[in-house]
């Protein structure tokens, strides 16, 4: 059973600080544009990437499903390309395909443009997945 408290490090503990994307919000969708045309975009800030601790054959079956073993929570969102997202709301993305640039994150529908400064953390599954909206 997950925790209160375990949710709560998870969202507001300490974690590796990571630098995410510095430069402008414009120029961060353009880079997204020439790396995953066509694809959904979400514009994000006070995140964190969390790798999901899980065993090994639990990470066999994500790998063999061409997924990592990690999500993202973040607390803000900027803009979402598809309006499925209002600005200032959270999000949380299902599980990760890759993790490029050190500012974006992709899933199987949308890439996650990962705009200033982050964290990265460990959690399990059940805390990370716990975090739903509605």
């Amino acid at each position: 059973m997950v925790t209160l408290n375990e949710i709560s490090q998870l969202l507001y503990g300490t974690g590796d600080e990571l630098p995410g994307w510095q430069g402008s919000e414009k120029k961060l969708i353009c880079l997204a544009a020439k790396t995953f045309p066509g694809k959904a975009f979400c514009v994000v800030k006070q995140w964190i990437l969390i790798d999901l601790t899980v065993t090994p054959v639990e990470r066999e079956k994500l790998t063999s499903l061409g997924l990592l073993p990690m999500t993202l929570f973040a607390h803000e969102i900027v803009l979402d390309s598809k309006g499925r997202f209002q600005p200032a709301m959270w999000v949380r993305s299902n599980f990760g395909k890759s993790f490029t640039e050190s500012c974006m994150f992709e899933t199987k529908s949308t890439v996650y443009l990962l705009w200033g400064s982050g964290l990265r953390k460990e959690g399990s599954v059940g805390a990370a997945f716990s975090m739903k909206a509605g």
